[in-house]
């Protein structure tokens, strides 16, 4: 029996799960008349700027596609895998952010009623998000196998990358366009609504409140969805990709790693292992999603603790399906510890993300309490934060490729990545969960709806921000690891590596070292590309931020009664500044990361093009950590002023610490997570290039 069928109902029966979720949010109580105008507007500008994004990102994708096509080393096989997974990519994100902009004006009549049925309600608009990503990513991969496993290996190593290639593209363009458009929405309304005119937060009177919650949805749900389709497929992808260029390199890895079996079986089985793995992963986040649930007590530690009760179910029964998985196919077990590694790593590293960015615990608390000396010192204490916060998710992710390594060489390394994301539709779920809580917020406001319903939105959303900083952070350990997954399989694609009869990897030729002059340039180049890469982002971000500002200004000068709450603001034009620039914006970084390592391979050569991934891994995944946690732990170090500490909101330390969050918005939003996707398309667009390059040697 083809085991890939298993997959491909499991996928069907996540999609059931996510039918369901459809059906009990879209069944749900839109709420008062100002409650369904609010949210149609906010979801007529989120389908707008997705349109337009899409449209363009259209026609990227067919232009690589015909590269891809009209390269003899190549072909049409990899052209179609690039294309079936850009669209797979843009489905997942499209379905997810849609759900979540039907969810947030719910969510508010919702929270209505109680705090429980707030949470009930927004956490299943994000679990259709988390659950629609893994099923659709299944069942695309599972349909790639059916169709092309029966080639030759070698042809079936190349194709199989194009289909996360074809992701990866997508989830940069999602990931830099909504990230430009949300922190420049964001940054804009604040500075020019809570800083500079001293009114509330999403103040109706705000043009640019409309356009801030328009942002949650296209970078926070539809950006971050693609982001981790892409690391989910492409971590089955490496996996597999190892798998066969290992079979041909050494039969090693059936030998040892599937003992019992004949090598032909055993090739069958360690294609079917990391998807099967996926699928017990599905299972165990459509139980975790349904254990979410809270009572009617206004504290963040509830909240947490109801969140956590439904990813630790998932963590705990992944673990026990895995085994199973493994035993089932006759696999060593060390492969199981090799992948324990990996979903123990990324469990750990969202509850140290969660440490260094809530406001429960004392490094967030320390930055505001020195908001109450200026902005300047909360830019210090946080952004030290940041950095501090780098040291527990590289221990955690060195440990599990040590232990992964030692257990299953570098198959295991892979497997510790599928390990890593195998409960990903819950753990995508408690992130997409966190923007539908702040738009509901937002709705609250602009509704004048009473303090307690608010007061219930705004322990939502404080929940949200710190789901979303821990969401990024597992989306930087799972990036890192995808990453050196994928390098290691271009490694040994193009020969730069060979492995020994006892597993070790050995570099080729002998005389090939780290110091030597090729992978000493590539290395410094790679290093170079993730600042530059931050630079242009953020850039983008203060470019969207100053024209807002001066189109809300614009507003305020130009109609009369609209800050008397006379007159309606012209919500739209926000809308359209930000969906303009953040489409101009974003070609740039995102053509640099598609041309970057093609040009570092083809003039360079093979090895410094491995030496330009090993670089810009080790700076991507320090600054992506600094940026993520320095501005998560800024937003909630604002909010637990806003809960009443050091003066409450209006204080000269809730200003300050809206500086501090400001200059945080582009960080955690837009170039920090960027930056997960950017070392992921660098890394499989050069295991697509390796046809061309295997016998290549460049320049140096």
């Amino acid at each position: 029996m083809d085991l890939t069928w298993i997959c491909m109902i499991v996928g069907l029966v996540g999609a059931a799960a996510v039918a369901n979720f459809v059906r009990y949010v879209l069944r749900q109580d839109e709420g008062s008349p100002r409650l369904k105008e609010i949210s149609a507007a906010i979801r007529e500008g989120g389908l707008a700027f997705i349109h337009r994004e899409y449209r363009t990102l259209s026609i990227v994708v067919v232009v690589v596609a015909v590269i891809l096509a009209v390269v003899p080393a190549l072909g049409w096989r990899m052209a179609v895998a690039f294309v079936f997974g850009a669209l797979c990519s843009m489905g997942a994100g499209y379905a997810g952010m849609n759900m979540a902009l039907r969810t947030n004006g719910r969510t508010c009549a919702a929270a209505q009623k109680s705090l429980n049925q707030g949470l009930r309600v927004s956490f299943r608009g994000g679990a259709v998000m988390g659950l629609t990503v893994v099923s659709i990513g299944i069942i695309g991969l599972s349909i790639l196998y059916f169709v092309w496993h029966d080639l030759p290996d070698y042809q079936f190593l190349y194709i199989i990358p194009a289909y996360g290639a074809g992701a990866s593209l997508v989830a940069l363009f999602a990931r830099v366009g909504g990230g430009i458009f949300t922190k420049g929405a964001d940054a804009g309304s604040d500075l020019v609504g809570k800083v500079e005119a001293g009114i509330p937060e999403d103040d109706p009177r705000n043009a640019a409140v409309i356009a801030d919650n328009v942002g949650d949805n296209v970078g926070d749900v539809c950006g971050m969805g693609a982001d981790l389709f892409e690391s989910y497929v492409e971590t089955v992808v490496a996996t597999m990709t190892l798998t066969t260029v290992g079979v041909i390199v050494a039969p090693w890895v059936t030998e040892t790693l599937f003992p019992t079996l004949p090598v032909e079986k055993a090739l069958q089985h360690a294609w079917w292992l990391p998807l099967l793995i996926m699928a017990a992963g599905i299972v165990a986040s459509v139980i975790g999603c349904f254990l979410v649930r809270v009572g009617e007590k206004v504290e963040m530690s509830a909240l947490l603790g109801a969140l956590r009760r439904g990813t630790l179910s998932a963590t705990v029964l992944a673990a026990v399906f895995g085994f199973l998985v493994i035993h089932f196919l006759g696999a060593s077990l060390g492969l199981f510890w090799a992948m324990l590694a990996g979903l123990v790593a990324g469990a750990l590293m969202g509850e140290a993300t969660n440490y260094f960015t809530s406001y429960a615990f004392k490094p967030t608390q320390e930055i505001s309490e020195a908001s109450t000396r200026g902005g300047g010192a909360t830019i210090i204490r946080g952004f030290a934060n940041g950095l501090m916060s780098t040291w527990p998710p590289i221990i955690l992710v060195a440990v599990a490729i040590i232990i992964a390594y030692k257990f299953g060489s570098f198959y295991g390394v892979a497997l510790a990545a599928v390990g890593m994301l195998s409960t990903l539709g819950v753990t995508l779920a408690t992130d997409a969960y966190g923007p539908i809580a702040d738009n509901a917020g937002g709705i609250a406001t602009q509704a004048a709806l009473p303090p307690e319903v608010r007061e219930r939105t705004d322990a939502l959303d404080s929940l949200g921000n710190t789901t979303a900083a821990t969401g990024k952070g597992f989306a930087i350990g799972a990036a890192v690891m995808n990453s050196l997954g994928l390098i290691l399989a271009y490694a040994m694609a193009v020969g730069i590596v060979t492995v020994s009869a006892t597993g070790e990897l050995n570099p080729w030729p002998p005389e090939l070292s780290l110091l030597s002059t090729p992978v000493i340039v590539g290395l410094i180049l790679g290093a170079l590309i993730p600042p530059v890469f931050c630079a242009m982002s953020m850039k983008a971000v203060g470019i969207t931020t100053a024209a807002i500002v001066d189109e809300v200004r614009r507003q305020w000068r130009e109609i009369k009664g609209l800050m008397e709450g006379t007159a309606r603001p012209e919500y739209s034009k926000c809308v359209d500044i930000a969906t303009r620039i953040a489409l101009k914006e974003m070609l740039v970084p995102s053509i640099m990361t598609i041309i970057a390592p093609v040009l570092v391979g083809v003039v360079l050569g093979k090895y410094a093009l491995a030496g330009f991934l090993i670089g810009s891994l080790a700076t991507g995944f320090i600054l992506a950590i600094t940026l993520n946690n320095a501005g998560g732990a800024w937003d909630n170090a604002k909010k637990w002023i806003e809960a009443g500490k050091f003066g409450g909101k209006g204080s000269d330390a809730h200003k300050a610490a809206v500086v501090g969050d400001t200059a945080g918005d582009p960080m955690k939003d837009t170039a920090g997570p960027s930056l997960n996707i950017m070392l992921k398309l660098m890394s499989v667009i050069s295991l697509m290039l390796a046809p061309v390059l295997v016998h290549f040697g460049g320049l140096i």
